[in-house]
């Protein structure tokens, strides 16, 4: 947040068009063009309201005052229970799926044994008798 207003500030110091002071002459790039400041205002106050917002969020994300060390632990306590109630289903489903895989290799196993054998069977019926 404070980089952002730094950076708008400096913006503005940039673009903002020189104030003439009494008999005063400064020559500051008098060359240089105009720059669109209604766009910078516009950018830096939606990062800025942004930003405000983002902290709002963090703000009301933290524990409250009324947040004791035994709350936290028990709501530690019961996300843990929750942790190893997922690992078992997953544990459960990678076995499930071993189980499966297994059994695919083995139907792909007999496709191939069985291809072998007709193969062979033809080739050896098309070899003549000596």
């Amino acid at each position: 947040l404070a980089d952002q207003f730094c950076n708008a500030i400096g913006v503005l110091q940039q673009c903002g068009p020189p104030a003439s002071f009494s008999n005063i002459q400064t020559a500051i790039n008098k060359d240089q063009p105009a720059n669109p400041t209604e766009e910078y205002a516009q950018l830096f106050a939606a990062l800025i309201a942004r930003t405000a917002k983002d902290i709002d969020v963090l703000i009301d994300s933290l524990p409250s005052e009324e947040s004791t060390a035994a709350l936290q632990a028990a709501s530690l306590y019961r996300l843990e229970e929750e942790n190893h109630e997922a690992a078992a289903r997953l544990e459960e489903v990678v076995y499930r799926g071993d189980m499966l895989l297994e059994k695919i290799q083995s139907a792909l196993a007999d496709i191939a044994q069985s291809q072998l054998k007709t193969r062979s069977g033809t080739h050896s019926q098309l070899l003549p008798d000596s």
